[in-house]
């Protein structure tokens, strides 16, 4: 009973965790990215560069969606490909959090920590953040759709790694904002808080072209700090650990994990030198994640159970990773 409760826990807390990683996408954006006029790649990046080039007619939030939904039907006709709810979740609050986040945050503290520390630091801060939240929401089974989903459908045409197109796709995306109009907003010189007109619409400039150029390379450095923490995330959260367990209760040991931690496990034969007597040895491995909860059931089936834990590089199978080309 107690391992149903873990797992329902478990469940709830792999939702909170595609929440706080969207959230914090969401805020490195409103934050550091969109104050400061800057552009990414993916579906943010293009959805980015509409709002300057429409002076914040069109809102991030809903380019963002409309794109993905798009990008997801598509798939689901040319790629037959299901989406999980987590999936919907995500895409979902992301379009409203980008739509509505900008306006919530106060003017002061995006001029603290955003505008007044300038351009590169917003750039290493957003890239952290949105890194780091979609690597947060993908390793707990949300994921944002965009220009994988291109990637993909490309792909299943061609002989080329869907990294390297979405690498293209990224490149491409920042690249053509140099030929799209962006406006930046006015900010009070003494203050550097945005300056609105009389109606409360924000005064905006055409940013120059020298500007835009330094924008282009902002935004490569932002893919590459975002794909940089993406990848450290997803690699930590993904790492897994070897267990050699030698008790005299293995067979109650093997049932749980099993059948209530889904994990599967390999017994071989052992003969223990010192003892001169016969023993069973268990053989398990699992994320290094659910570590914890495998050493509690141990001790309370086994107190006295001999094992040893060690990490292990690359686990390959069926609940791991799978072999690619």
């Amino acid at each position: 009973m107690a391992l149903i409760k873990k797992s329902a826990l478990t469940h709830i807390k792999e939702w909170l965790m595609v929440t706080l990683g969207i959230l914090m996408y969401t805020t490195g954006w409103s934050i550091f990215l969109i104050p400061n006029n800057l552009v990414g790649g993916g579906v943010s990046g293009i959805s980015s560069i509409i709002q300057y080039a429409t002076q914040g007619a069109v809102q991030m939030g809903y380019s963002y969606f409309v794109i993905n939904a798009i990008l997801i039907v598509l798939s689901l006709i040319i790629l037959g490909m299901g989406f999980g709810a987590k999936t919907i979740y995500a895409i979902v609050l992301a379009s409203v959090s980008l739509r509505f986040l900008p306006g919530v945050i106060p003017p002061e503290i995006i001029n603290t920590l955003s505008l007044q520390n300038g351009k590169l630091m917003s750039v290493l801060m957003g890239g952290l953040m949105a890194g780091l939240g979609i690597g947060m929401s993908i390793s707990n089974g949300g994921s944002t759709g965009g220009t994988d989903i291109i990637a993909l459908i490309y792909t299943k045409y061609h002989n080329v790694s869907p990294g390297r197109v979405i690498l293209l796709l990224d490149f491409v995306i920042i690249v053509s904002s140099l030929l799209i109009p962006s406006y930046v907003q006015d900010l009070d010189p003494a203050t550097g808080l945005p300056l609105v007109d009389a109606d409360g619409k924000p005064l905006t400039h055409l940013m120059p072209f020298a500007d835009k150029i330094t924008t282009v390379v902002y935004g490569l450095i932002l893919v590459t700090v975002n794909s940089y923490v993406l990848d450290m995330y997803i690699s930590g959260s993904r790492q897994s650990v070897q267990l050699f367990i030698l008790s005299k209760e293995y067979e109650k040991l093997a049932d749980v994990i099993t059948q209530d931690l889904h994990r599967g496990v390999t017994v071989l034969d052992g003969h223990g030198w010192y003892t001169k007597q016969e023993s069973k040895v268990l053989i398990v491995v699992a994320r290094k994640a659910d570590l914890n909860l495998l050493l509690r059931c141990i001790k309370q089936i086994d107190p006295h159970a001999f094992l040893s834990v060690s990490s292990v590089n690359g686990v390959y199978g069926k609940g791991f990773e799978t072999i690619k080309k």
